[in-house]
This record gives C-alpha cells, structure tokens and sequence, in this order.
C-alpha cells in the first residue's frame, strides 16, 4: 500500500507526513498544556485522564495518515475522538483541512457542525474551574466557529492551488500534444509538397525520354541525322530531370551546410512560351495564348500556374499524342483565367508504356487551390479534354 500522491515523490511525501505530524502533535501538546494550567476536571491529576487522552491521541496520529485515502470517514473519526480528547482535537484540525482542499461542500458542512458538537461535549464533560455558564459557552462557540473557519479557509485554500496546479499541468500537456502534432503536420505538408514538386518536374521529363526511346525501339527507318536528334532529346531531357530533380531534393539537404551555389529560380508563366517551343515539334501543334502584361500576379501563382501546364503537356503526351492542344491565359479583374484544351485519341490504345500515377490532375488541383483558385477537367460535349483553372490576379490599386 502506498500514500504517496501522484507526481510527488516518495522522499517529499515522506517529509510531508512527518512535519505534519509533528505539528499535531506540536498543537495537541499546547491544548493539553492548556487543559492542565486551567485545572479542568480530569486533568489537574495528573495520574487521572492525561495518559487516557494521550493514548487516544497516539492513535489519531496513527490514523491521521490515511486522510488522503478516506477523508471524509477519517475526519468524522477524528472529530469524534477530539470530544473525549484535546491531544486528538490537532488530528481533527489536519483531517478537516484535508477534506476541504477537495472542496466539496456537503461533507465538510458536516464535519464542521460535528467539530462544534465535539466542542460542547467536551466542554460538558471537561468543564473549567472557573465555569461562569452562559458566558463559557458563548466563549466556546467562538472559538469553534474561528477555528472551524480558519481550518475550512487553509483547506479550501490549498485544494484551489491544487487545482490551478493540476489545470496549468493539464494545459502543459495539451500544448505539447498539439505542438507535436503541428510538427508532425508540418513533416507531412512538406513531404507533399515535395512529392508534388517531383511528380511535376519528372513526370514531364521522363514522359519526353519514354516517347523518343520508344520510338527508337520501334522505328527502324529513321535516318542518321533523326537518330541523332532523337538520341539528343534523350541524352538532355534525361540530364534536366537529374538537374530538376536535385533541385526539389535539395530542401532535404542539412539546413547548416552552407550551399554549394544559390539555389535556381522556379520557372513562372515567362518560362512558359520557351517550353512550349521545345514541345511542339515533337509532341504536336500547340497554340499558346499568354496575356503580354504579367505585372500584379504574384510570383507564387505564376508558377504554380507554370506546374499546372506543364502537367496538361506531360497528359497529352501521354494519352492524347500528337493531338492539337491549346493553352489560353487571359486576365478577367481579378482573376487569371486558364483553359487547355486537347482532342482524345479516335480509339483508345490497347497498352501504354507510360504509366498513369494518377495523381497529376489531383496535384494540380491542389496548386490551384493552395493559392485560393480552383481546377476543374473532364471531356466536354465535343468531347475534347478541357482543364480549366481560375487562379487569383490581385488587383493593383497603386
């Protein structure tokens, strides 16, 4: 069986049971030294009721330990003993200051009201020498009610500080949980973000390698000099993959390393007409449409709507090669309005090389949104893919 309370260790509750209990038996040695130098009835011999008053209140000092576990049924105990004895009225005080830190009004009413019957009846059966009546009694139910009083104060005192304590512990803990799971959020935000990053620069790099290797593999007829071509569009986009992709990957790197060279710009809507000239004369006719002033968009939404299609490129690559495509922007108050447009194939190819991650669109829609656009796409009643993309422009009011 253990006493101790939780979260304090087991020296401290020691220490706290021990100068407690001195102290009951500090406070109930005054009362009985009181007792004596009055010369009440039973304690002027000293052979007569001290040594019975001082074995009841050995006793409740013993049972004043196990306040913390019944205080309710230790305090009325104790109470009942301080009537036949002033060295157990000490315990009495401590096992009532201990039932009021748990500030429940109805059990310490009563213990109060019995402490008050315990004062009469010992009163009645211990009266002074000098006992002048009334007046006595009055003189005792003052002092009960202040002592009483002062013993419910320290009590209720002590269990608000408990509870501020216990609240300010509980509070603590909530903070850290919350903390952690802002870092753990955070952890997972910016591994989306990367995979995002990467789906977008590889995915159109590596679509570019699958197409011109499978047309090596396939094309026997082509000459040296289309050989060649083919086999530079390779060699480069392979390389620019390897090169974007260490770029993304470089936010994984040791935030206290100091960087080999500044980090390269991210490619916005200005980069734009230059990859759709690197992409028509392979992929198919491309009409591009760009507004010719790009003052007010913000660096983030240019580029996010960059990603955005460059992801509609790397789809029409993939499932709709060779297809006309067109790429409009156009600026409409606060908006940057962004439709893409591509045919379907007649008949659906029977197996792709390039695999569908299926995550294109979605990451794409979540660009739009992360900067409070939005994306939609499906086939419309022509039944051309169309993406379509509205993307804050904010208005320049200089």
């Amino acid at each position: 069986m253990t006493l101790a309370l939780p979260g304090i260790s087991r020296r401290r509750h020691v220490w706290g049971e021990v100068w407690r209990e001195l102290a009951a038996v500090a406070l109930g040695g005054l009362l009985l030294a009181a007792q004596i130098g009055d010369d009440v009835r039973g304690y002027h011999d000293p052979g007569s009721w001290i040594a019975f008053d001082v074995a009841i209140g050995a006793g409740a000092l013993v049972l004043l330990l196990w306040r913390r576990r019944w205080p309710f049924g230790v305090c009325v105990v104790l109470t009942a003993l301080s009537a036949f004895s002033v060295v157990s009225a000490a315990a009495s005080c401590l096992a009532l200051i201990s039932l009021a830190t748990h500030r429940r009004w109805r059990p310490t009413l009563l213990c109060c009201a019995e402490a008050l019957v315990a004062g009469y009846f010992f009163e009645l059966f211990f009266p002074g020498q000098q006992d002048d009546g009334v007046g006595e009694w009055i003189t005792t139910t003052v002092i009960g009610v202040l002592a009483v009083a002062l013993c419910v104060a320290i009590g209720w005192a002590i269990g608000a500080r408990r509870l501020l304590v216990a609240n300010l512990r509980t509070q603590l803990a909530v903070a850290e949980d919350r903390q952690h799971l802002r870092v753990e959020q955070a952890k997972v935000a910016e591994r989306a973000r990367i995979a995002r990053e990467m789906h977008d620069v590889l995915a159109h790099r590596i679509s570019v390698v699958a197409m011109h290797s499978g047309a090596l593999a396939y094309r026997t007829d082509l000459s040296q000099e289309e050989l060649h071509e083919s086999t530079a569009i390779i060699r480069d986009n392979a390389h620019a993959a390897l090169t974007e992709l260490r770029e993304v990957l470089g936010v994984l790197r040791d935030p206290t390393a100091a960087p080999l060279r500044p980090d390269a710009p991210q490619p916005t809507l200005g980069d734009l007409p230059a990859l759709v000239a690197a992409l028509e004369s392979t992929d198919g006719p491309i009409e591009l449409s760009v507004p010719g002033d790009l003052t007010g968009l913000t660096e983030l939404t240019s580029r996010n709507a960059y990603r955005i299609v460059q992801e509609g490129l790397t789809n029409r690559r993939k499932h709709a090669p060779g297809k006309p495509m067109s790429i409009v922007l156009a600026h409409e108050e606060d908006d940057l309005r962004l439709t893409m447009r591509n045919g379907m194939p007649d008949v659906a190819p029977g197996g792709s090389e390039l695999p569908d991650s299926g995550l294109g669109l979605v990451g794409a829609t979540e660009r739009a949104e992360l900067v409070g656009g939005e994306l939609r796409s499906g086939r419309d009643r022509a039944g051309d893919f169309v993406v379509r993309a509205r993307l804050p422009w904010p208005r320049d009011d200089s």
